[in-house]
This record gives structure tokens, sequence and C-alpha cells, in this order.
């Protein structure tokens, strides 16, 4: 039954989701008020609950569909390997990445074919437009939070089909997300791509921010690693394996030089507040003013039959 619904409502799917994105700034209410937007921030704080006081390297149950997704991620890997950078003038946007993107726009749909139960395919061009939104934009080679947001809604698709199921909790996020991240930043390095809506050192960071969110989770009730120490490199070094928010430091200190408090003033500010607890709500509450409330943000986050621009039903 639930099967046959999922078939009926992705009647011409591609093109219902070209035509339902937001338009103008007054949009915003109707994206705050729709039935994607409380999908969406119920998935991701599901996962944060599911992630609290947990290791990355702790055990968990990894499902044959968790493996199909890590199969997904290192194939687009594979492919930056085999698109290398071309010489061009200008240092940032290499223009191969425009290559790379074309590979992945051709195949998207095939590749969450790969993922999907047989009788859920019909929901495979709906959830690949997803997927071709979540690494980055090929006109202006820039990648951003609201390419991040599209993989979460990728991912919360996959839920919504039954592909991922409840117990994948801890796998979508060390295992599924970790090795998104890993691939987004071979991007990001490989072909210099620029960070999309950027606010400098005043954002929290150039690329990201879901990971900083389960990162602090992670980190809730923890019995000796206070907010403090994430600016210790010493301590990052020694546990970045474990914990998100400690790889996401890592790969800032190897990206940007000079003092952390200049490059990464927020980040800098986050770690004089007391407890992780008190970082993780205040990360969401900024996840929502920053990102999901951003007109530029969200004006490409596509709406179609599983992720609905329709309002909330009391």
């Amino acid at each position: 039954m639930r099967g046959s619904c999922v078939v009926s409502l992705l009647q011409d799917p591609l093109l219902k989701m070209r035509r339902l994105t937001l338009h103008m700034v007054p949009d915003m209410g109707k994206w705050k008020r729709s039935q994607a937007y409380a999908d969406y921030m119920g998935f991701i704080l599901t996962l944060n609950e599911g992630v609290k006081g947990k290791k990355v390297t702790c055990e968990y149950k990894v499902s044959e569909t968790v493996e199909k997704l890590v199969d997904v991620l290192a194939t687009m890997d594979r492919w930056i390997d085999e698109t290398p950078p071309v010489d061009q003038p200008s240092r940032f946007g290499n223009k191969a990445y425009r290559t790379w993107f074309s590979k992945l726009d051709q195949e998207a749909e095939a590749l969450v074919s790969s993922v999907l139960p047989a009788d859920r395919m019909a929901a495979a061009p709906e959830i690949a437009v997803y997927l071709r939104e979540s690494v980055g934009n090929p006109i202006r080679i820039d990648y951003g939070t609201g390419h991040e947001a599209a993989f979460a809604a990728f991912l919360c698709c996959l839920c919504k089909v039954g592909a991922l199921r409840v117990d994948d909790q801890l796998a979508i996020v060390f295992t599924v997300f970790k090795k998104y991240l890993s691939v987004m930043r071979k991007l990001q390095r490989t072909y210099r791509m620029e960070p999309a809506g950027s606010q400098g050192v005043w954002g929290l960071d150039d690329f990201q921010f879901l990971p900083f969110i389960w990162g602090s989770s992670q980190f809730v009730d923890h019995p000796t690693l206070e907010p403090r120490h994430f600016i210790d490199e010493r301590v990052v070094n020694e546990h970045h394996q474990d914990y998100m928010f400690l790889e996401c430091i890592k790969f800032i200190n190897e990206m940007k030089t000079g003092p952390f408090a200049e490059h990464s003033n927020q980040l800098w500010n986050i770690s004089a507040v007391p407890s992780w607890s008190k970082v993780n709500q205040g990360l969401i509450r900024m996840y929502k003013a920053e990102c999901l409330e951003k007109f530029p943000v969200i004006q490409h986050f596509k709406f179609g039959s599983l992720l609905s621009i329709q309002p909330v039903q009391p």
C-alpha cells in the first residue's frame, strides 16, 4: 500500500520539483510552515539525539543500504581521481569540476536506483535531484550549507521510502555522512571550490554546519573534554577520529593559517561556552536562523512529493 502511494505521487516528479522552489523572500514563511521543514528538522534532531554521547568508532549496525550508499560515495570519490584539475589562469574554481559534475548529473538516477529496494524504484528520479544538488554548483563552482542540506534531504527521503530505517541512525551519521564529508572536502581541495554564501570570519565554517551540531551532541556529558578543549591542537590530533566536531576543527586548521581566533571567530567564541549541551542547543538555533531561514541558502531547495511545500497538517 505504502509503495503504491509513493508511485502515484511521483508522476513527472522532475517537472514538479523544478517548479516547486522558493522564488521570493516572502515565500520563506511558506517554507517554515511546510511539511518539508518539519520533516527535515525532525530528521536532523532525531540523528542529533541518536549520536548523543557516542564516539564515531563505537559499535553499530551497518545495513546493506548503508553499504550501498558508501559504494555510491566511493564512486563519486573515484571520479575525482579520474578528473584532475586543469591548468587555468584563475586560482579558484577549477573548471574540471564541471566535468566531474556532469558525470554525477548523468549517473545520479542510476546511483540512487542501486540503493533503493525493488518496490521503491519509482522514487529514484525525485531522490536523485537531492543527490545532484548536494555536491555544489557547477556554474559558480562553489559549495555551502545549502548543498549540505540537500544531502541531508537526500538521506531523509531514503528514510521516508523505507530504504533507511530507524536502526540505521548511527550509521547514517558515522558512516554515510562521514564519507560524504570526506568526498566534499576532496572536491573543495581538488577544484579549489569557493564557499557559497560565506560570511567569512563571522560564519561558523566556510562549507559545513551539520557535523558541528551532531559533533557537539557526541560530546554531551563527556567526563573530561569540555568546549574549551577543542582549540587545543593536541586534543584535536588525539581525538579527531572519535569526534566529528574535532575532525572539522582539524580540517579548518589544515586549510587556514593565522590565529584561530581571527580566521574562525565564531568557533573561538563557542569554545567559551560552559557545556556541550549548551553548545549543541545554541548550534541548532543558529542553524535555523543562519541557514534554514536565510533565503539565499534555501532558495534552491527542491520540493516534491517526499518533501512537500504543503503546510503541516494540524
